[in-house]
């Protein structure tokens, strides 16, 4: 494993074993069972290219009202719990007790891509944001604390994790492209993102 910082982003090269990425996509697939993935819309009233789900007392979601975090699937049913073999990876890349309230689960069909962002629903910016990727490769896109600016880019492997903390917790980031087929994790390719937020 390599430890990179980039912009105070903490990205965690290699590390999760090949067997460790089996047995979350086998956990994230359980999940999926009882939470289905679903395409939301932007406030603009386009959809988004990814598809998603969410594990934990809330998911994350969008639509014409805005961004915001639900308590529920947007069939009603509760979100299921963040699986334990989830939560260990927060537990030891953060050195946190408090324990996320949100794991927020993108799939990323090889066309699929994330526009700049930050994460800035959530109530408590002192706490980290932690991304972990599976399946193909990203074009992972670091910017600024303020939109526009120069910007620096680094690919995510499947099994590598980041930790975005401190003060960069709300700088701006997406995901520019997929590299289809440059992982064999999934059967049918594209990409898993995780992310663990504390919500309240």
């Amino acid at each position: 494993m390599t430890l990179l910082n980039v912009r105070g982003f903490e990205i965690h090269k290699g590390f999760l074993s090949s067997e460790a990425q089996d047995e979350l996509v086998a956990v994230v697939r359980d999940v999926v069972l009882v939470a289905p993935l679903f395409q939301p819309d932007t406030p603009y009233g386009k959809p988004m290219s990814v598809r998603m789900t969410a594990a934990g007392s809330y998911g994350w979601f969008s639509d014409k009202s805005g961004y915001r975090y639900i308590p529920a699937h947007p069939s009603g049913h509760p979100w299921p719990d963040i699986p334990a073999k989830v939560l260990a990876i927060w537990e030891s890349v953060t050195s946190l007790s408090r324990q996320p309230e949100c794991c927020l689960i993108n799939y990323y069909a090889p066309d699929a891509k994330m526009g700049m962002h930050q994460d800035k629903d959530e109530a408590d910016f002192k706490c980290p944001v932690v991304s972990i990727s599976l399946g193909d490769d990203a074009l992972f896109r670091i910017g600024n604390r303020t939109r526009g600016g120069k910007t620096e880019s680094i690919w995510l492997q499947s099994g590598d994790v980041v930790v975005m903390g401190g003060d960069a917790r709300l700088t701006y980031h997406g995901v520019d492209r997929i590299r289809g087929g440059s992982s064999s994790l999934l059967p049918k390719g594209g990409r898993i993102n995780l992310t663990l937020r504390v919500v309240d």
